[in-house]
Formats: structure tokens, C-alpha cells, sequence
């Protein structure tokens, strides 16, 4: 039979879920010694695994090569709608958060807002459930750097200790929304192979619980 095909999101999430998978009991010696490989068959070929940049996971889910993904929350609502969100498997925890300038209040003021964001997505739901009107400009590297240089009056960021927002003057001014890694589902997949998945999810729940 067919390996049940997984995709992982390259980096820390990616060493927590094989640490899951061992957990469980499978063999995962091929991913310890990859090299530059990217496709592993793990647990005596009953799973392969491809490694994949977060966005790239949730491409791969979608169009049916992969079976199953690792992502964290933050990328599914920044960029996924069409695949099940099956599992919250509790690591990659950290938030989402409104910061801005330490001792500014961000909503002070009758003028429009401008935010900086590498998630325009997020950044816009969140002020649209706040009937706030927000200028929102996309940025690719340090978010930090746009109120610094006056570009925007406010960052909506993801934020785990906060040491750089600290760094940087800047303080969270509100939490958005929690985030963690989740296993996510091929709509197809999960009718063809569903025994199959429905197996893992119990193993995974196993160890989470």
C-alpha cells in the first residue's frame, strides 16, 4: 500500500513533530541523517515525509501530493481555506499580537491607523472585528523596523517572549490570537484514506493528552 504522504514545515516545528513521532514509536533515523534530502520514508516506509516551507505545506495539502500537513495556525489563517484542520498538537505555541510604540496609546485619535505586517490577512480581520478603519502595509523583513522609521503607527506581529519588541521601545498593545502547530488534512485524502488518518490522530491525541 501507498506511504500515507506528510508534509513538515521545515525548522522547529518540524524537530517537534518527529520528537511526536518517536513518541509513538516510529522510526524516524532517516530524517536524523538527511542531509539534503527532502522526502524521508519514515516508520518502516508506512509514512514519507516532506520537508516544506510553511505556506509551501498548506500548497501541498491543497493540491492532493501530500496527505496530511504540520503548520502552525498562524500561516492557516494567513493562507489556507480548502483542507481540514484536524489536530491542535499543542507545541509551536506563541501569539499574535498589536504592539506599538512603549507609552503611545495606539488607539488615541480620530485619524486612520497605519500597521505594518507580514500578515495582511490576520491584521485586517482583526480590525475589521473592531470596526476600525487600518492603512495595512506589507512587510517581508523585521516588522520592528516600520514604527521605528515612522512608517506605521502600530505592527500586528507573532510574539513569544517579546525581547525584541522590548529591544526596540516597542510593547504589545493588545493579543490577537493564539497560535500552534496543527495537523492539517486533504479533503480527498481524508475520504480515500480515512482509517488510516483516523489512526495517527488517535496515536497523536495519545501522547498530546
Amino acid at each position: 500500500m501507498k506511504s500515507l504522504r506528510i508534509a513538515l514545515t521545515k525548522g522547529r516545528l518540524e524537530k517537534s513533530t518527529v520528537e511526536l513521532f518517536e513518541k509513538i514509536g516510529y522510526n524516524c533515523d532517516e530524517i536524523h541523517n538527511k542531509g539534503r534530502k527532502l522526502i524521508f520514508r519514515i516508520a518502516d516506509g508506512k509514512f514519507e515525509v516532506v520537508l516544506a516551507k510553511a505556506a509551501d505545506v498548506i500548497t501541498y495539502v491543497e493540491h492532493g501530493v501530500c496527505d496530511l500537513g504540520v503548520v502552525g495556525k498562524d500561516t492557516i489563517l494567513e493562507n489556507g481555506t480548502s483542507f481540514y484542520e484536524l489536530l491542535d498538537l499543542g507545541f509551536g505555541k506563541c501569539r499574535f499580537a498589536l504592539a506599538g510604540k512603549k507609552g503611545i496609546d495606539f488607539f488615541h485619535g480620530y485619524k486612520a491607523k497605519t500597521v505594518a505586517t507580514k500578515y495582511p490577512k490576520v491584521t485586517r480581520s482583526f480590525f475589521e472585528s473592531k470596526n476600525m478603519d487600518v492603512r495595512v502595509i506589507k512587510i517581508e523583513g523585521s516588522v520592528e523596523l516600520a514604527p521605528l522609521v515612522g512608517l506605521s503607527d502600530g505592527i500586528v506581529d507573532i510574539v513569544e517572549t517579546g525581547s525584541t519588541l522590548k529591544a526596540n521601545n516597542l510593547e504589545v498593545k493588545e493579543y490577537v490570537t493564539d497560535i500552534s502547530a496543527r495537523l492539517i488534512a486533504n479533503t480527498a485524502s481524508l475520504k480515500l484514506r480515512k482509517n488510516e488518518i483516523e489512526e495517527l490522530v488517535g496515536k497523536m491525541e495519545d501522547i498530546i493528552e
